[in-house]
């Protein structure tokens, strides 16, 4: 076959199945967005994709159709491909070249396939195979013979929403039960290199991967991350009406780009992001472990700046496992450049900065820091030295 042109429009609609994104339902079928209310898909186009640059080049796939694919180059595996990341804007992109996806609350992962052995590897090449148990099995069982996948593994609640510390407690047992990798993009197949392609061939020739895979209605650990187009403004207000972390926006015809860049853009629903943790508080009363976290961002020249405290949202067992981790990083002086003083900075223990920590806030003050901060969990995936305040 051809590959097409991959449009789904509707509207949204009461329904009680859960949306592909959630329950790994078939990409035709009429899905909706977390929990009840969601987008109905209904057609996808039968328009070819058309290329003014070069003729298409035919891939054959392991067990896939062969189909047209735009750009697409003859290569070998490479070991590693820096992944495209998403830039931070405060309102969704218009228009029918976009392709919005619901943003994961987990972690970033490429899957590199060669001839059955699976590698899973962070945005920073950490080779994490090792955790991820039955991802590993079912990426091996894929009907291709060498790949390169991009996605993010997240932890699945019984009732189908994402936790973020579930997820790191999974990895810390060794429990890979609720684990799912969410695959969005495919970067190489079968000897060709797809990273100059459209992304509307890319992700076309992934879906027929993954669907091919299924045999039954039961969702597996690998599953198609969905897309929609022309409907980004109502997947974002329904995404933050069920408490989901927000939606990325793709350019539909754009190549795949290491970095950081505007073809990818991310709308969150409320304040979240990486801090660096530079310091800490006694707990105070019945709380044990520790009070609060003093954590801070670098600026342009990686001096790291104070941002404030943040006192909430930790479990027992994350506060005991951070103040054994800290207290092996204790050091004499503040590593912000802008220390908090006086009474701010009484009994504060000081550590390298260099563990990263997830935060979700209200907004930042005028006098940059954080209102109303709210611990999420570690970052094990992201370096210190690379946190930066999103803008």
């Amino acid at each position: 076959m051809r590959l097409q042109t991959h449009r789904r429009k509707g509207k949204f609609r009461k329904a009680s199945e859960p949306p592909e994104e959630f329950s790994g339902g078939q990409g035709d079928d009429r899905q909706s967005v977390k929990s009840g209310r969601g987008i109905e898909s209904t057609a996808t186009s039968d328009t070819k994709t058309k290329s003014k640059k070069k003729p298409a080049r035919k891939i054959a796939t392991t067990e896939t159709d062969s189909g047209d694919v735009t750009q697409a180059r003859r290569a070998k595996l490479p070991a590693f491909v820096r992944p495209q990341l998403a830039t931070l804007v405060d309102s969704v992109p218009q228009g029918d070249n976009w392709f919005h996806e619901i943003k994961f609350d987990g972690y970033r992962v490429l899957c590199r396939i060669d001839e059955g052995r699976a590698t899973f590897l962070t945005r920073e090449e950490q080779d994490w195979t090792r955790r991820f148990g039955s991802l590993v099995a079912a990426a091996q069982d894929l009907p291709v013979r060498q790949a390169f996948l991009d996605g993010e593994v997240v932890a699945l609640e019984e009732n189908g929403t994402t936790n973020f510390q579930l997820l790191q407690n999974s990895l810390k047992q060794n429990d890979a039960a609720t684990l799912v990798y969410f695959v969005f993009d495919l970067l190489y197949l079968d000897g060709w290199d797809l990273t100059r392609s459209p992304l509307r061939d890319r992700k076309k020739l992934l879906e027929q991967i993954l669907r091919r895979k299924r045999t039954t209605q039961a969702p597996g650990p690998l599953r198609y991350s969905e897309h929609w187009m022309g409907q980004g403004q109502e997947l974002y207000e329904e995404s933050c009406r069920k408490g989901l972390e927000g939606i990325v926006s793709k350019k539909a015809d754009q190549p795949y780009c290491s970095g950081r860049g505007r073809d990818w853009l991310k709308v969150k629903c409320s304040q979240s992001q990486e801090f660096v943790i530079g310091g800490f508080t006694e707990p105070a009363g019945s709380r044990s472990g520790l009070g609060a976290l003093l954590v801070g961002v670098h600026d342009g020249q990686n001096n790291l700046l104070y941002a404030g405290r943040v006192g909430t949202g930790f479990t027992q067992q994350s506060l005991k496992e951070l103040r054994s981790r800290l207290d092996s990083l204790e050091r004499d002086s503040p590593p912000f450049i802008n220390p908090p003083k006086g009474a701010d900075a009484r009994a504060v223990h000081w550590v390298e900065p260099k563990l990263v920590g997830a935060v979700a806030f209200a907004e930042w003050t005028t006098d940059n820091l954080l209102r109303h901060p709210s611990f999420q969990g570690l970052r094990e995936d992201k370096p210190a030295a690379e946190i930066t305040r999103e803008k």
